[in-house]
């Protein structure tokens, strides 16, 4: 296998122990300056040059892209891919990652344990919006921050709003989450690559410092997580689109909360804590994939005309309900399920012999018009109920009725 390494930290110990492991494979490894890359995009001609010459083949990439550098590391990372270089990681899982918010709004759709977070601008919404986590204490972070920079620990609603309120001025966004006591001072971090576990440690803070990352003096031991843990941290990598990623969970009474997923996850800590060899796990995950290469469905499946992914959702009530796949008529219209999720569990490439029940959802590939048929008519989500007290207005003569205009939203910005 001929590897690319992007990293700008050539003499870092992460980058070092990477080409170290693939040299002792017998692998071609070259550690490359993501800044020194320029991008050509022609027709049906995506080119890469390094150092103002056109780059090599490679047959597989890893990228260490730092948070400074996001945009240009990952335009470089999706000039690969379109390249067809297997890639470690995505472009679009390195840019959801970076995002604290974005990453938790992903992750929210899956049944994935996150800690509650609240996200506002203007300054009329802080206090509702700490008291619907729960109130005081709360933590405070800074949407990019890395390695415990710009996490704080709020002890009442006041600190946490004159926090906020300072952090808003200087123009950072901010997001609110609720403190989980129970794992104060401590978290779990879980290393991912491919569909395993390969390493996980404890990080517990020391002192009075109530943020556990090893850069921040916090002390490590090893752990054995459970298949809950494991099961948590292999999804979460995957939702976010990432085979190598660290995933920092918090352990709550109702079980593991994610926390964060880091796509460029140190290994010095790691290695070090647990002695296993993390390098040569991720050499040899990628020398495998490069031999038998997982390909985009998003981009190969839908570019038959008609034809897509799409998941259907099976509710209460539903006729599909008690039936097999076999009998639900799927596979007669050409409409092949490749993922059945029942609640936290994932069952692939599910048998057609295998029942459906009530809040089953599936992940399928047939024609959009036949998919699209099935899909029950979408009814409004129940919200958690608001008893608000209002005070009693006082008695006003009757006038007539008045046409008042209608009331308008305020201009949203354009989601990314």
């Amino acid at each position: 296998m001929k590897l690319a390494i992007l990293s700008c930290s050539l003499g870092c110990y992460s980058t070092r122990r990477l080409r170290e492991s693939a040299v002792a494979r017998g692998h071609s490894v070259k550690v490359l300056n993501t800044l020194k890359f320029a991008i050509d995009v022609e027709q049906g001609v995506p080119e890469l040059y390094f150092r103002s010459k056109r780059l090599s083949h490679y047959d597989a990439v890893l990228p260490r892209i730092g948070s400074s550098i996001t945009y240009f590391g990952t335009a470089v990372v999706r000039q690969f891919e379109q390249m067809d270089v297997f890639c470690a990681n995505t472009s679009n899982g390195i840019s959801n990652s970076r995002d604290k918010l974005r990453s938790l709004q992903i992750l929210s759709r899956h049944q994935i344990g996150i800690p509650q977070t609240t996200f506002v601008r203007d300054r009329k919404d802080v206090l509702p919006a700490i008291e619907r986590i729960g109130g005081a204490p709360v933590i405070i972070k800074l949407l990019e921050g890395t390695q415990g920079v710009g996490v704080i620990l709020a002890d009442n609603v006041k600190v946490a709003e004159a926090i906020i309120e300072t952090l808003h001025s200087t123009r950072q966004n901010v997001l609110v989450q609720k403190f989980v006591a129970e794992s104060k001072g401590r978290d779990i971090r879980a290393f991912v690559v491919g569909d395993q576990v390969v390493a996980a440690m404890r990080r517990v803070a020391q002192g009075s410092e109530f943020r556990s990352n090893v850069h921040r003096g916090g002390r490590t031991e090893p752990v054995e997580l459970d298949e809950t843990y494991c099961q948590v941290a292999i999804r979460a990598a995957q939702i976010m689109g990432l085979r190598v990623a660290g995933v920092d969970m918090l352990e709550g009474n109702d079980g593991p909360q994610v926390m964060e997923v880091n796509s460029s996850p140190g290994l010095e800590g790691i290695e070090s804590c647990t002695q296993l060899d993390v390098a040569g796990a991720i050499i040899d995950y990628m020398a495998a994939q490069v031999d038998f290469p997982e390909i985009d469905l998003r981009q190969r499946l839908t570019v038959s005309r008609g034809y897509g992914v799409t998941e259907i959702f099976i509710p209460e009530g539903s006729e599909y309900v008690g039936k097999t796949i076999d009998e639900s008529g799927l596979p007669e219209i050409d409409i092949n399920v490749l993922t059945l999720y029942r609640g936290t569990t994932v069952i692939p490439n599910p048998r057609l012999k295998r029942s459906l029940e009530p809040n089953d959802r599936l992940l399928c590939f047939g024609k959009l018009d036949h998919m699209r048929s099935m899909i029950p008519e979408r009814t409004r989500r129940k919200r958690r109920p608001t008893v608000k007290v209002l005070p009693t207005p006082p008695e006003r003569p009757e006038t007539e009725n008045v046409d008042l205009p209608p009331e308008r939203n305020a201009n949203g910005e354009e989601e990314n």
